[in-house]
């Protein structure tokens, strides 16, 4: 038996917020939306060209606190052909929250403090 990976789910305080970083941050566009009937929730799951992957942003009407993410070990990595760009811009957006460059990787944070990992193409 086989299974295909194709989403994964972050809970998300200001979806507007978290589109806009996702689309500036890692070129991620909505790709397409659910909206409870009675507007308790609004899923978006977002992605590009790249992969059939897609990540599901989650909103919550009735959620006014910050999610708790435990000890943030666990994250979704990104891999960049211009990985120098990558970090120019995520160092100018003021979201990097960690660096390794012994492993030459480092680590951006989302508006809901999600981490994300970028590695360049080895």
């Amino acid at each position: 038996m086989k299974f295909k990976m194709v989403h994964e789910n972050y809970n998300v305080l200001d979806l507007e917020r978290s589109l806009a970083f996702y689309e500036k941050a890692l070129g991620l566009t909505e790709q397409r939306r659910k909206t409870a009937p009675d507007g308790s929730f609004i899923i978006v799951y977002v992605g590009n060209e790249t992969t059939d992957f897609q990540l599901e942003l989650t909103w919550m009407r009735d959620r006014e606190e910050p999610y708790n993410l435990g000890d943030e070990e666990f994250h979704l990595a990104f891999q960049t052909q211009d990985y120098e760009a990558a970090h120019n811009l995520h160092a100018q957006m003021g979201c990097i929250c960690y660096e390794n460059q012994e492993m030459g990787i480092y680590f951006i944070a989302d508006p809901d403090g999600y981490w994300l990992e970028i590695v360049p193409v080895r």
